[in-house]
């Protein structure tokens, strides 16, 4: 039997590792928090993140990271995104040698605007073919509730990807494997922030024309900064690019549409932050998703607009009249 470590008992943590122990694996859940623990050991359930989900009896959890590695296979992290660095370095020392580190985050670090896969390797001294990750339309609201959904799973060694697929394919999860990496995250980490911007549109009032617009665009946009990194332009057209964008622009389950929504709605970047209880990746990506733009001489209108807004106290109005005044061009340049 397959034996798995989960790092982050955040919603998607949880709801992943509910998916790996119907797929038969032995999974042991990682939770910074003892009164977590207890409860998932005890009532079978993680009542801060996903109270309707009870989790199988294949699934334990502890505070103890060295713990959680034992005999792991795979490690799966599902931190957010900015700490992933700090955490990992301290979980680096106790992993299996040959584990397979798998990545559930959908981010870009600030400042080194490195892919979470980059930081994954460069921590802890993996090579590509050990590093995965995973991506697609899986709000966890739905997959707590055993919902089909699909997903792919990406590694740049496909009989790791293989593998991995393997271990959490179930009878509502069906994974696709992939070996574009680079394309997969990038989908993961920019629809984030196209989220962002369809959910400002919807807290001001604008409709279904504005944020299929937007949708569109920012889908363009991440092909573009895909194609410029040497992603196969193939992957944004499926679950971990249009699929994707789609589930988090449209659902009200989406930490990031909701904190747009928000935002359009006139309350501040620290309104929102106060009554949002977990956390919205593209607030603090989009910065870093423009700044690998750049580095790449990839423009990415949308994503600028969306930094204006959230970091530079752009009104959302302006915004508008700012990104629709742009000179007129063809669409597939």
């Amino acid at each position: 039997m397959t034996q798995v470590a989960v790092y982050g008992s955040g919603s998607w943590g949880t709801a992943f590792a509910a998916i790996l122990a119907d797929a038969g694996c032995r999974v042991t859940l990682w939770a910074r928090r003892e009164d977590v623990v207890s409860s998932i050991n005890a009532e079978r359930v993680n009542a801060d993140y996903l109270p309707e989900l009870r989790l199988p009896e294949g699934v334990r959890a502890t505070t103890d990271f060295a713990e959680a590695a034992e005999g792991a296979e795979f490690a799966v992290l599902s931190v957010p995104s900015q700490t992933l660095r700090e955490n990992l370095a301290r979980w680096a020392g106790v992993l299996p040698a040959d584990a397979v580190l798998v990545s559930l985050m959908k981010g870009v670090e600030l400042g080194t605007a490195k892919r979470m896969s980059e930081v994954v390797e460069e921590v802890a001294g993996a090579g590509p073919e050990r590093v995965a990750v995973l991506s697609g339309p899986n709000l966890a609201g739905e997959i707590a509730q055993r919902q089909p959904a699909a997903a792919v799973v990406a590694c740049r060694d496909e009989s790791v990807a293989r593998r991995l697929q393997a271990a959490c394919h179930t009878p509502y999860f069906r994974p696709y494997t992939n070996t574009d990496v680079v394309g997969c995250e990038l989908g993961g980490a920019v629809k984030n922030v196209i989220a962002l911007a369809v959910g400002i549109a919807e807290g001001m009032g604008l409709g279904e024309n504005t944020k299929a617009a937007l949708m569109t665009r920012g889908l363009a946009e991440t092909s573009r900064l895909g194609l410029a990194m040497g992603a196969d332009p193939q992957t944004f057209a499926g679950l971990a690019g249009m699929g994707d964008l789609i589930a988090t622009c449209s659902s009200p389950l989406s930490r990031n549409t909701t904190f747009g929504t928000n935002l359009g709605r006139g309350m501040s970047v620290e309104e929102t932050i106060a009554v949002t209880r977990q956390t919205a990746e593209g607030v603090k990506s989009c910065r870093s998703v423009l700044d690998l733009a750049r580095r790449h001489g990839v423009e990415m209108p949308i994503t600028e607009t969306v930094v204006g807004i959230v970091h530079e106290g752009t009104s959302p109005r302006v915004a508008v009249k700012e990104l629709m005044s742009r000179t007129a061009k063809a669409e597939h340049r």
